[in-house]
């Protein structure tokens, strides 16, 4: 059961929970960019790691605080806060049902 949305810039998120499309486009990441080691602090955590936007809004919305807690800790995603990111996770499936 996903929550309806009623938001004015529902259509912006498109099929993006959290990252923007220009971290993928940028010519300057491209150039720079380099493969990350397995320590790295900047890796993807696990719980979103190689998830397409689909299946990590399915996975975000049935989360717990102390789940979303753990999975993020000492992590910027936690500023986006469990409301906000289920609510991006809603309208990543609500405008993919659109289609």
């Amino acid at each position: 059961m996903r929550p309806k949305v009623q938001n004015p810039v529902a259509r912006g998120i498109s099929e993006r929970s959290y990252r923007h499309i220009s971290q993928e486009v940028c010519p300057r990441n491209q150039k720079f960019s380099q493969e990350l080691a397995e320590d790295s602090p900047f890796r993807a955590r696990e719980f979103i790691a190689g998830k397409d936007a689909v299946t990590l809004a399915t996975d975000i919305l049935p989360l717990d605080q102390e789940t979303i807690s753990a999975a993020f800790r000492k992590s910027p995603m936690k500023r986006a806060k469990l409301r906000g990111l289920q609510r991006s996770a809603a309208v990543v499936l609500e405008n993919r049902s659109e289609r």
